[in-house]
């Protein structure tokens, strides 16, 4: 694999980002197995992965720190904090309470003494970005934490964020983790012409769109999820926009024949040559699947190819909104007028 620049940190990443949240109880419960698949990945050249302290309660993060016992210095190593840990108040969110626990909490899991990448999993309208920042900017400081990040803030929040860091002379998020796929390209108008500018590095996730660009689900075909079977927005297939999902995954699917290669190798491919990308995450709960995605690392798309990609799905645009992880808050009607 050719490493890449993770921003402006001088730290060289794998184009591919070994996501672990189908470690544990999400998804691949066998331990042992998941471990395999994670050393698998790390002899295969990737060197970074990417966990976060809610995956399956904790245990992602427990599996993760087994798996990387005697090779932590070879890994870049990232997790993230703010989702709900359990039903009790204060044991979530961005406050300087919450991360000064939630940082203890996931080295613990990990089995280490400093995390390479902290990332907050989601903005909070409730707290203010500075009181975030200058917690994290004393990790930093404490040596427990090297860089720190961001997922799914939109573009006005990444600046904000930026700014508050210049003005108060705290660290900066030098990531983002936002949804990229084929399917979903709403982060090409904003997000990451920001982060461009900022010098921001980029790990996008879902690349294979939830499963819609891993030919899992094709028209007509009984693994397709129904609306009584998986009732999410994102996948009941009374929606035109899901219906025209699969219809584009179908061309897809030929598209990649044509040019010699698998629809999860075009699907990554895809999301890795974006000039503002860095690493994509691929979230694998077997090695079978991580088998299947590894060759993207390789993979060339001609200048037809993404024209074609560009005509089924135009740059910019999210087929299905309900697969956007950011700007769901500003969008509803509470903020809005009502």
């Amino acid at each position: 694999m050719e490493y890449r620049l993770l921003g402006r940190t001088g730290v060289s990443v794998s184009p591919l980002c070994l996501g672990t949240m189908m470690f544990g109880p999400w998804g691949n419960d066998d331990r042992a197995d998941s471990i395999r698949i994670i050393h698998h990945a790390l002899d295969a050249g990737i060197n970074f992965v990417d966990t976060a302290d809610v995956y399956s309660g904790g245990v992602s993060e427990e599996i993760v720190g087994e798996a990387l016992r005697g090779r932590r210095d070879d890994v870049v190593l990232a997790t993230k904090f703010f989702m709900p840990m359990d039903d009790q108040p204060n044991h979530s969110g961005g406050s300087r309470r919450w991360i000064m626990r939630a940082i203890e909490d996931s080295l613990r899991r990990l089995g280490t003494d400093y995390v390479d990448l902290y990332q907050v999993h989601r903005p909070s309208a409730l707290i203010d970005v500075e009181e975030t920042l200058g917690a994290l900017t004393d990790l930093v400081r404490q040596g427990k934490v090297r860089y720190i990040g961001s997922s799914s803030y939109s573009g006005s929040q990444i600046v904000e964020a930026q700014w508050a860091s210049r003005e108060r002379h705290l660290e900066r998020f030098v990531t983002e983790q936002p949804p990229y796929s084929i399917l979903v390209r709403g982060i090409e108008a904003d997000v990451l012409p920001t982060t461009q500018r900022h010098g921001m590095g980029i790990l996008t996730y879902s690349p294979l769109a939830g499963g819609w660009l891993s030919g899992r689900w094709r028209k007509e075909a009984a693994g397709t999820p129904t609306s009584s079977a998986r009732p999410s927005a994102r996948f009941d297939m009374q929606l035109l926009e899901n219906q025209r999902k699969l219809d584009i995954a179908e061309e897809l699917a030929q598209l990649a024949e044509q040019a010699g290669m698998a629809l999860i190798e075009l699907a990554i491919a895809f999301v890795i040559h974006h000039p503002a990308v860095t690493s994509a995450i691929i979230g694998p709960r077997t090695k079978e699947q991580l088998l299947s995605q590894l060759p993207a690392a390789d993979v060339t798309l001609s200048a037809d190819v993404l024209d074609r990609i560009d005509e089924l799905v135009a740059p910019g645009v999210t087929i299905n909104p309900e697969d956007n992880s950011y700007g769901a808050v500003e969008l509803t009607p509470s903020a809005r007028r009502r």
